[in-house]
Formats: structure tokens, C-alpha cells, sequence
């Protein structure tokens, strides 16, 4: 069985780490390499540097930061925000990253995963998936008649989720699910799903979305976006099926330590690296 991961995130905007709700309000909680060198002490498995808001202002990647980042830890490292090429992807990789994420640039060229997969391996690229649940009012439901004389509702709404880019301020068009199943066709190693919904609220993942993603896809999938409790981390893990789960307040803000995550997990019977 494989170990489940456990991976913290930094979100930066303008070299600091940030924190918000639903993408916004954000604020600070510290330099991303000081935070990183804490993560890596604790035996995080992975850590994740997004620049948040680097697509959006077409801004340089902050290799300076990326660098730094990188140099006080010795566990993976993927870096996401502002990539437009395999340039870009070439020069996070040779400041230390271990692997891209890659979010606004895959949905407007999605040749760029097929590229990237095969030029640095698809265990390099990451597709980050920002989304967004789509609220449509159904129309009036048929009924059926119970025996008893009651009545009852033939129809329920499936839920939809849209894809969204530039840090999560520009929909798509795209189904999340249509998405997800393209990336993995293109050669993506990885998908990081982010509800959008949850995000920063600390009331849970998107259990549902999370579990019809990994379900239809090959490829590992990392659950992100509203971890409040380790109960939630479990959650994603087991009912949403999810591969690793991504936390970002519930670490930076010092609440559980990543050592007693990994405890929780493992006495709940998930397989973990301690």
C-alpha cells in the first residue's frame, strides 16, 4: 500500500506567505523558506510554493524566493504560479524544484502538459485545478405518488464544478470532471484539486469533488482547500480517495504540528511516512 502524503502549501504573494478565504482577504504568515525549513523538520512529504497571484499580474516567477525555498529543505518541492513556458519550467527546476504546478497556462495551452511531460518526465508536472461549484436553479421536478398518498421527488440536481484560472478569478467554461480526464490523457503526473469553496473556510474538503475526481482519473490526486481539523485530512483520504492532502492554516498558524498529523492518521489506520 502506498504511504498517503501529507503536504503543506505556501501561498505567496509578493515573496511573503499569505492565507485568505475563497482566494481572498489574504493575510501574512510569514517568509516561505523560514516556514519551509520548519515543514522539513517535521518530515512533511512534500511542500508546495504557489505564487498566487503571479498569472494574474503576468509577473516574473520570484526565483530568488524559489531558490532560498529551496535550499533549507530536502524534501520535494513543487512551485506553481506565473509558469507560461518550458523556460519557465527549466528555470524552476534548476533553482531546486522538483516538480512545476502548472494551472492558468495548462488550461490556455494545453499542449504545454504534453510538452513539459515529455521533455522533464511527467513526475515533474503537476496540473493545478482551481474549482468552483456551479449553482443552476433545476427546473420544476416531475412527482410520483406514494402509496401512501404522499408525494415524492423523481429528480435530483447533480452537482458541476467549473474550472477557473488567474488564481481563481477568471471561469473557464470548463467541467472540472472533462478537465481533470484531459489532463491526465495529456500526461500530467499529478492533479492538485482545490475546491474553491472550501478554500480557507476550515470547514472540511469538498469530499464529493474530490472523490468523483480520483475516481476518474490514473494519476494521483492531492486534495486541497478547506482542512480545518485532522479529521478532515482523513476525510479526503478515505471517503474523498484522494492520494495526499494539502493543508495550509491549520500548519502555518501552528493549530496541529505535521508529526501530529501523521500520528492521527496512522492510529486511524492510513498508511503514512512517520
Amino acid at each position: 500500500m502506498l504511504a498517503k502524503r501529507i503536504i503543506p502549501c505556501l501561498d505567496v504573494d509578493e515573496g511573503k506567505v499569505v492565507k485568505g478565504v475563497k482566494f481572498v482577504n489574504l493575510r501574512d504568515a510569514g517568509d516561505p523558506a523560514e516556514i519551509g525549513a520548519i515543514y522539513d523538520k517535521e518530515k512533511a512529504d512534500e511542500l508546495v510554493f504557489l505564487d498566487i497571484t503571479a498569472s494574474l499580474e503576468k509577473r516574473d516567477i520570484i526565483i530568488e524566493v524559489v531558490r532560498r525555498t529551496a535550499e533549507k529543505i530536502f524534501m520535494p518541492l513543487t512551485v506553481g504560479g506565473g509558469i507560461r513556458d518550458l523556460e519557465d519550467i527549466r528555470k524552476l527546476l534548476k533553482v531546486g524544484a522538483d516538480k512545476v504546478s502548472i494551472n492558468t497556462a495548462a488550461v490556455k495551452n494545453p499542449s504545454l502538459v504534453t510538452e513539459a511531460a515529455k521533455k522533464f518526465g511527467s513526475q515533474c508536472i503537476v496540473v493545478a485545478i482551481d474549482a468552483k461549484r456551479i449553482v443552476t436553479p433545476l427546473p420544476r421536478p416531475p412527482v410520483t405518488r406514494l402509496k401512501t398518498g404522499k408525494l415524492a421527488n423523481r429528480r435530483t440536481g447533480k452537482p458541476k464544478w467549473e474550472v477557473y484560472i488567474n488564481g481563481g478569478r477568471t471561469p473557464t467554461g470548463w467541467d472540472v470532471l472533462e478537465w481533470a480526464k484531459r489532463v491526465d490523457k495529456l500526461g500530467a503526473g499529478e492533479i492538485l484539486l482545490t475546491s474553491m469553496d472550501c478554500d480557507g473556510t476550515k470547514k472540511g474538503y469538498d469530499l464529493e469533488l474530490t472523490r468523483k475526481i480520483s475516481e476518474a482519473v490514473s494519476i494521483p490526486v492531492i486534495a486541497s482547500g478547506g482542512a480545518g481539523n485532522l479529521e478532515h485530512l482523513y476525510q479526503a483520504l478515505t471517503e474523498g480517495k484522494a492520494d495526499a492532502v494539502l493543508a495550509a492554516s491549520i500548519f502555518h498558524f501552528r493549530e496541529y504540528s505535521i508529526r501530529e498529523a501523521k500520528e492521527y492518521l496512522k492510529k486511524k489506520g492510513v498508511a503514512v511516512r512517520l
